[in-house]
């Protein structure tokens, strides 16, 4: 595919300087200039000021000017105009910027090299007739360094128009479609993984979540223990596994109300024509196996301010 890579995300919250204490506290490392990034695939994400919890912008990475030539025109096709950043057009050049009309969303394509992550050891598990690891601790209970985020993964947001914010993109920027949930989830990825953006019906425009890869499920429950050790209040859901993508999850909630997800063994599709998107019905768009989500997940509690505009950050 022509897209290639989620670079980045901005983050709009009202409490920028709780929401990147969270963060850092998460296992990102602050660059300057409300930047965080990731062990191996560095700025990732920036939180900036906004009235509400927000996603205000989402790069993306692309082969060649011809990649973004062609989106601009399936961009058009939808009434979307795409633009370039100021000082040149996009014919030619290295990023398109386009808005998706329903939420505000800022994408920003730029021709970028691809991301090459490189392949760490593989965690040695035990298993019937099977023993991988022998005269030795798991090394997963062994470990004692701060949980670190490699990349992130994806980001989850909710649109009041569903179609639109949909067909934005997948049939203008150009990102595969993996599974839907019936009529209000489509999973969507613009790299390999099995999902660079979920979009979500919603009553109001708002970032459900931000998802961060780890090595594997102990770095998973590594992470979220050690934020919750201090702060119980921070657990919202886990520890579990979804269908959707087939990875290990644990939600926490940052001070601005926002879901993020430490993952591990997520999907890969690097073969298009061996992937079958499938449309999930109820709970089994959401999770395998683990205790079911709690409805502040499903419905955040600050939904009804943000609608009224008298949200406040979440304490």
């Amino acid at each position: 595919m022509a897209l290639h890579r989620l670079i980045s995300i901005t983050m709009g919250v009202p409490n920028v300087s709780e929401t990147a204490a969270y963060y850092t506290d998460f296992g990102l490392t602050p660059d300057g200039d409300g930047w965080f990034t990731t062990q191996d695939a560095g700025r990732q994400l920036r939180i900036v000021h906004a009235p509400t919890r927000r996603l205000v912008e989402i790069r993306i990475g692309a082969d060649s000017p011809d990649d973004l030539a062609a989106a601009a025109s399936r961009l058009a096709r939808l009434g979307v105009p795409g633009t370039a950043p100021a000082g040149g057009a996009y014919e030619g050049g290295t990023s398109l910027v386009a808005y998706d009309r329903a939420t505000g969303v800022r994408a920003v394509v730029d021709v970028a090299p691809r991301f090459v992550q490189e392949p760490q050891p593989a965690t040695a598990y035990n298993g019937p007739g099977r023993y991988e690891r022998t005269g030795s601790r798991a090394p997963g209970v062994l470990r004692t360094s701060r949980v670190l985020p490699r990349k992130l993964g994806h980001a989850v947001v909710g649109t009041t128009d569903f179609d639109a914010t949909v067909a934005f993109f997948r049939d203008g920027l150009g990102f595969r479609a993996s599974d839907y949930v019936a009529d209000h989830g489509a999973f969507l990825r613009c790299s390999t993984d099995h999902h660079n953006v979920l979009v979500m019906k919603a009553p109001v425009t708002f970032l459900h979540h931000t998802s961060w890869q780890v090595d594997d499920i102990d770095e998973v429950g590594r992470g979220a223990s050690a934020m919750l050790e201090d702060h119980p209040e921070r657990h919202v859901w886990g520890l579990g596994r979804h269908h959707a993508g087939s990875n290990f999850f644990w939600y926490l909630k940052d001070p601005a109300g926002n879901f993020s997800e430490y993952y591990s063994d997520m999907d890969c599709i690097v073969d298009e024509q061996l992937w079958s998107p499938e449309v999930l019905e109820g709970a089994r768009g959401l999770f395998n196996w683990g205790p079911p989500p709690p409805p502040s997940f499903l419905a955040p509690e600050d939904l009804a301010e943000i609608m009224t505009g008298n949200h406040s950050a979440a304490r």
